[in-house]
């Protein structure tokens, strides 16, 4: 008797657990990207997230490490005239998007894409690029 009244209690505490922060996370993020997304053309240059945030490095200067650096699969981002940081992004999975800025790398771009904020981060899925004058 107490055996089964300790199984129904346990498979009880079971049951009444939440669900697991993971999760959660998963299920929300879904309607987090839909709730951001709008249509945006933003003007920036594009720079080697690495060299960037840990050395402040960009510019002309630059220009072929951040080549070399993104051949060797080094994120390369784009920094807007505002000063954000814009993570280029794709709806499809294990499509990377630095062979779309490397011709690019160090220069400045017009990008025209959808915008997201998600976790802090701004990210563009882009539509369409070329060297800005």
């Amino acid at each position: 008797m107490l055996k089964r009244i300790l199984r129904a209690t346990a498979l009880l505490a079971i049951c009444a657990l939440p669900p697991s922060l993971a999760a959660q996370q998963a299920a929300a993020a879904p309607a987090q990207a839909a709730q951001g997304a709008n249509d945006v053309t933003i003007t920036g240059q594009v720079v080697d997230l690495n060299c960037y945030t840990t050395m402040g490095a960009s510019g002309a200067g630059h220009k072929t490490c951040a080549s070399a650096c993104a051949k060797a699969g080094v994120a390369l981002a784009i920094l807007s005239s505002d000063g954000n940081l814009y993570m280029p992004v794709s709806a499809k999975p294990g499509d990377p998007q630095n062979s779309r800025l490397e011709p690019f790398a160090e220069g400045k771009v017009k990008v025209t894409g959808t915008h997201r904020m998600s976790s802090g981060m701004h990210t563009i899925q882009i539509k369409t690029i070329a060297a800005a004058t």
